[in-house]
């Protein structure tokens, strides 16, 4: 099956953010056993953050050195640290016609690894694994240093793969932001 390429990233974020519910997010994992593991999971929640149309977005204010990887590069990962205490992922995507966006990765369904990724986040209850943007990345390792990695490359230690074809798929407004609240651009799977 075909990878996703460059080009499914150069579109809005809002269908970029739809279209990504359902792909593989894998995360090549070294522990010290001397063989690579792969941690993955099927996105299930996404949201869609612009450029100076998204006072919720990094880029509304323009370039700045934590979020110029916003302003180009499609299908790269964007990873910022937030509150202090949690990592955030997100995929670069954005149309030619704007200067800026990313969709954040809001949850996961474990599929790989899942035994390495409680471990990773000290905790034994599978459904709490990944369901939260701090969650999933602590639960695959993700941090500053994966941020500008090509998601499109096949030989990248993280990665997103085709998956399923999610058949409900709701639009709500995205959480935990206080401005632009009003835009719906929060996906989420609710089947399977």
């Amino acid at each position: 099956m075909a990878h996703p390429g460059l080009d499914f990233y150069s579109r809005n974020t809002e269908l970029v953010a739809r279209d990504l519910l359902g792909k593989k997010l894998v995360r090549i994992y070294e522990d010290g056993s001397g063989k690579p593991k792969r941690l993955s999971g099927i996105i299930y929640e996404t949201e869609a953050y612009g450029s100076k149309n998204d006072s919720a977005s990094h880029a509304f204010n323009g370039v700045t050195s934590r979020n110029s990887i916003m302003f180009g590069g499609f299908g790269k990962a964007y990873v910022y640290f937030i509150y202090g205490m949690h990592h955030c992922m997100n995929v670069i995507a954005h149309s030619p016609n704007n200067d800026a966006g990313a969709v954040l990765i809001r949850s996961l369904i474990p599929m790989e690894g899942i035994n390495t990724m409680m471990c990773l986040c000290s905790v034994k209850n599978k459904l709490n694994l990944t369901n939260g943007p701090g969650r999933l990345t602590k639960a695959l390792d993700i941090n500053r240093s994966h941020n500008g990695l090509n998601l499109t490359d096949r030989q990248s230690i993280l990665q997103i793969e085709h998956g399923i074809s999610p058949n409900n798929v709701i639009t709500t407004t995205r959480v935990g932001i206080s401005k632009a609240k009003e835009k719906y651009w929060r996906f989420l799977i609710v089947d399977d």
